[in-house]
């Protein structure tokens, strides 16, 4: 289940007010439970970023805590299982004892990037496997064994995102102008989408919510634009078109890389250069009316939180002309909300 980042922040704020005063650099929620893994700024020794607190929102007080010898870079939860980043090893707990299942030794990630599935039939961790170029190690958490690598750009990693049911994994490296798309159980096929045409950063990538292919992945970018593309209509038309004489003879990531058509973009959703996260919350199909031009095929609802404090909610509607139109639903600062 994909959660907006905003309830994450405000949950974690009112259930630690008293306990501590401090800064966090991660707040990660199980689900929609009240188990939270928080680790801190470092302002003091109670919030040093080298400790993971699992903390129980509704009793107010912390469950356990791991200390590590470096700093915290990411964490990620399911039911059965607790991961760990660090900037050169990845550790995998099981969740209900935090007995220590296996170390991963990474290749050096001082930004945390990671991904993870909840789902545990598919419960895949990805993490970069190199530091020169765009490869991907994909691990799986429940086997404790490495399932495959994917090399996925020239560049390193700037994003990674996999799916919630884990069988697809989306790409972006720094240099931001394409976004690939891979099937998990064949690492090797991947989906290309072009972005644009000039270097940027890739912020955040995420799926829609789905039990098969997503229908939308949705990016965010240091030009300031939101970024939809339509998964599930692009790749279909691909398959139709590889039976064709053109199809045959142009390579698939091209030619997808090439075609804007399924590239859905909200200019100025934030000001450029600052840090923002998207997560796709809820998707909804509708039928047809009695009007086609007024028919509405998807209609999304996209979360955004911008490291300001900002939170955005669109919807992103696209008709059976695969005509876009992203409608501001609401809008308010965190900040002012938890000082209240």
């Amino acid at each position: 289940m994909i959660l907006s980042k905003y309830s994450i922040l405000l949950q974690a704020d009112s259930a630690m007010n008293e306990a501590t005063i401090g800064a966090f650099v991660i707040v990660e929620m199980l689900y929609s439970s009240d188990l939270l893994a928080i680790v801190g700024a470092g302002e003091q020794a109670s919030l040093s970023p080298r400790r993971l607190c699992l903390f129980k929102t509704t009793t107010g007080s912390p469950l356990r805590e791991l200390n590590f010898l470096t700093s915290i870079l990411a964490v990620r939860m399911n039911k059965k299982r607790l991961v760990v980043v660090l900037l050169e090893k990845t550790f995998v707990y099981d969740l209900n004892t935090l007995v220590m299942l296996d170390t991963i030794d990474t290749v050096p990630n001082p930004k945390g990037l990671s991904a993870f599935s909840p789902c545990l039939e598919g419960c895949y961790l990805a993490v970069p496997a190199s530091a020169t170029k765009g490869s991907v190690l994909v691990y799986n958490v429940m086997d404790l064994q490495s399932h495959s690598e994917i090399d996925a750009h020239r560049s390193p990693l700037a994003a990674i995102a996999l799916s919630s049911n884990g069988m697809y994994i989306a790409t972006a490296s720094e240099q931001g102008t394409l976004i690939r798309v891979h099937l998990v159980s064949e690492a090797t096929k991947s989906y290309s989408f072009r972005r644009g045409t000039y270097p940027s950063t890739i912020y955040s990538l995420s799926f829609g919510p789905s039990e098969q292919l997503p229908d939308i992945l949705i990016a965010t970018s240091s030009s300031g634009s939101i970024h939809a593309f339509s998964l599930k209509l692009a790749i279909n038309q691909r398959s139709k078109r590889s039976t064709s004489f053109l199809g045959s003879v142009l390579p698939d990531s091209v030619s997808d890389a090439l075609d804007p058509a399924h590239h859905h973009v909200l200019q100025n959703a934030v000001s450029s250069g600052l840090r923002s996260y998207a997560v796709v919350r809820k998707i909804d199909k509708l039928e047809e009316t009695s009007s086609p031009s007024q028919f509405t095929s998807l209609r999304a609802t996209v979360s955004v939180i911008t490291y300001s404090g900002y939170f955005q909610e669109y919807t992103l509607s696209i008709n059976n002309k695969n005509e876009s139109l992203w409608t501001l639903e609401r809008e308010f600062n965190l900040c002012s909300i938890t000082n209240r």
